[in-house]
């Protein structure tokens, strides 16, 4: 997930919530009943959860053109917003979903697929957009591996910029090239950084650890296999989380060249106030993921990278301020808040 959800409210510290297991996620099974909308119907291919915090100018040029798609069931999750965005979609066929809390990303998207039940799920940022037929080719493209479990396009940002959607899964040395800079200087080495930046890659089609989050198509039984999402992630690695979790459980991540998804605010960089959101982050993943011994390195390579970037941003007070709570985080400290604008 990009730091286009924000979803922070104020001076807020991060609850540390509960683990989930690969296979014992948060996610309920649907009710059949409810207040909130319709079920898929049986004509229903996919359905599309998009979780919202504010964000009302975006939102509508996201969830319009999927509204219209006659094979897509649209759920949209507004996680307790203090702006409500709501309004800009309220005449479109949708369902919608008002979170009693905001209990972060993972959790929103749980409370959106429960709330469906076709046999793709499409989790999309909601500032971005995917037209009927890169998501028919997502579809395909499960459809025609059973063995795979997740699918994503290529996406572009707001200028038609390709973004570096496709990932290997964090561990100690690249944490620790990142930490040091050393991804700039060897970008395409897999030791020192996750992102894949071959132009070629993303030409043809491709098997990766794991694929950004802004835009991906899950086979519902994959993911009902590993639990949903899990909710100790509050904002960040999420993806991650479940590529590997997917992978755990046997399931492969493919990447379809042929499918195009736009992303306005596609920045895969945190913002200065949620940079210590996203450490936290990245020690819970390696808790999960990683062996003891492992999850201590990569957490001190993360402390070091916080520290190293507070450092070489030093002319930018507010990046800066940003890095060091990120330290605090990583560290434990009790007085790492995540601090958002509303």
């Amino acid at each position: 997930m990009s730091a286009s959800y924000g979803g922070l409210r104020g001076s807020q510290t991060i609850d540390r919530a509960r683990t989930y297991p690969c296979g014992q996620g948060a996610l309920e099974k649907p009710a059949r009943t409810g207040t909130f909308g319709h079920m898929s119907g049986p004509e229903t291919r996919v359905d599309a959860v998009i979780v919202a915090y504010n964000g009302r100018d975006t939102l509508r040029a996201c969830v319009e053109p999927l509204a219209a798609m006659p094979f897509v069931s649209v759920v949209v999750v507004d996680n307790a917003s203090p702006h409500d965005p709501i309004g800009a979609i309220e005449d479109l066929d949708v369902t919608i979903v008002r979170a009693p809390r905001n209990g972060g990303f993972s959790y929103g998207c749980n409370l959106g697929i429960a709330r469906g039940s076709a046999p793709f799920v499409l989790l999309l940022n909601p500032d971005a957009q995917l037209q009927t037929a890169d998501l028919a080719a997502l579809v395909s493209a499960l459809e025609t591996d059973p063995g795979a479990g997740v699918a994503g396009p290529r996406i572009l940002d707001g200028d038609g910029g390709l973004l570096l959607s496709q990932r290997r899964f964090p561990r100690p040395a690249s944490t620790l090239g990142q930490a040091l800079f050393l991804h700039r200087l060897a970008p395409s080495a897999a030791w020192a950084d996750e992102l894949i930046h071959e132009p070629e890659a993303y030409e043809r089609p491709g098997t990766p650890d794991w694929i950004s989050g802004a835009c991906m198509l899950l086979r519902r039984t994959a993911l009902d296999e590993i639990g949903g999402l899990d909710e100790g992630f509050f904002l960040y690695c999420e993806d991650t989380d479940l590529c590997r979790c997917l992978r755990s459980a046997g399931w492969t991540t493919r990447f379809v060249p042929t499918a195009t998804a736009r992303h306005e605010e596609g920045s895969s960089a945190p913002r200065s106030e949620l940079l210590a959101v996203h450490a936290r982050s990245r020690v819970h993943y390696a808790r999960k993921h990683l062996t003891r011994g492992a999850a201590l390195v990569d957490r001190a390579a993360v402390a070091l990278g916080a520290a190293s970037h507070a450092l070489a941003n030093i002319g930018s007070p507010p990046l800066a301020r940003g890095h060091a709570r990120a330290l605090r985080a990583t560290l434990g400290h009790p007085s790492a808040t995540a601090e958002a604008p509303h």
